[in-house]
């Protein structure tokens, strides 16, 4: 199987879970530009449908995660990363997630007003919002349709705790709402670099920027006072494994306050598209790391348990989370996630009480 010229899945893949039809790959879809900023990218075009949602917070109930509340301004993410534990998400809208997931977008265009009016109920209690937990805020088209930025405009406004995680330095264009923000202990960045290595980075996440533009975004996030969590994330056996201490130490260098890791994560149609990247691109190792892989998900391909899911277990596991721990300490970087207030949130429709 040949990859896709600048796109992260081989092909679309074949889901019955959801009584979802093969589909064949769309040439002219995949063929066609649409106003890349990056020059360098190779001809592709992404189509963007509008989504009107009823509600914009999600709830979470799962017991290893560190946030209760989120908003995913986008459906789908363009950024292509090949191991997206979000890509089964596409197929509840009878779509495939592999090269669908990539290139059939969906935004929330009423997410600000939604959020708004959320924020304004009676019964409304305060707990941090997490952003980029399922798609990346600041994937390409947030350029274009700036979601995120009238979602942090509100949050800012209404004083209210938020956590983004990306792997795009998109996010320092909102320094002036970020920044004000984190002076009052509002907010934290988890910024994602994965790789160090050029080549594979653009093989892992087609579409998402160059590993030196992350780390300048941690730069200049840590600059201007905004606490960074770099997300050494998802370990993969015998790809990006040999970089953990580099990784550690060039999220020091940037600024970074804390760092944190998972391995790599395969749930339902994740697998078969990772495996069959692998096949495109490291033919040679394709079942070496296959094997690492259910060596630490006890014998699958992923392991859904709550807790383990998260770190692994076995042998390999632990040699991974040890290598992670020690160049951690060696840096003296504090590992997982920043904590921020709550106690500062003002309705919206209140904010006159601010002056």
């Amino acid at each position: 199987m040949s990859a896709v010229k600048g796109r992260g899945a081989p092909t679309n893949s074949e889901s019955s879970r959801f009584a979802l039809p093969r589909r064949e790959v769309d040439g002219d879809w995949l063929d066609a530009r649409q106003a890349a900023e990056d020059e360098t990218l190779p001809p592709l075009r992404t189509t963007v449908t509008p989504e009107h949602a009823r509600r914009i917070i999600t709830r979470n109930t799962s017991p290893d995660i560190g946030f209760e509340q989120s908003i995913n301004a986008y459906r789908g993410c363009e950024h292509g990363c090949i191991y997206c534990f979000a890509r089964p998400t596409h197929a509840w809208l009878d779509l495939s997630p592999g090269l669908d997931f990539e290139s059939r977008l969906f935004v929330k265009p009423d997410a600000a007003a939604l959020l708004r009016k959320e924020l304004a109920h009676p019964r409304y209690r305060v707990k941090t919002i997490a952003m980029g937990t399922n798609t990346d805020p600041y994937q390409p088209i947030e350029a274009r349709y700036r979601i995120t930025r009238a979602i942090i405009e509100v949050l800012a406004q209404c004083r209210h705790p938020l956590m983004i995680t990306t792997k795009s330095d998109r996010v320092t264009r909102d320094i002036d709402l970020l920044a004000p923000m984190a002076a009052d202990g509002l907010v934290a960045i988890g910024l994602s670099v994965t790789s160090l290595d050029a080549a594979l980075s653009r093989k892992l996440e087609p579409r998402a920027p160059h590993p030196q533009k992350r780390l300048a975004a941690i730069r200049a996030l840590s600059a201007a006072g905004i606490p960074v969590n770099a997300c050494i994330s998802p370990i993969i056996p015998a790809i990006n494994e040999h970089e953990i201490e580099a990784l550690v130490a060039a999220a020091v260098e940037a600024g970074a306050r804390s760092v944190s890791s998972i391995p790599v994560r395969l749930p339902h149609e994740v697998a078969p598209l990772f495996r069959a990247w692998l096949d495109t691109h490291f033919p040679d190792r394709a079942g070496k790391v296959m094997n690492i892989l259910r060596s630490i998900r006890g014998g699958r391909d992923n392991d859904p348990d709550f807790g383990s899911r998260m770190r692994g277990e076995g042998p390999h596991a632990l040699l991974i989370r040890t290598r992670f721990e020690k160049a951690r300490r060696r840096h003296s970087l504090a590992n997982g996630r920043i904590s921020l207030r709550t106690d500062l949130f003002v309705p919206p429709g209140d904010q006159g009480r601010l002056f």
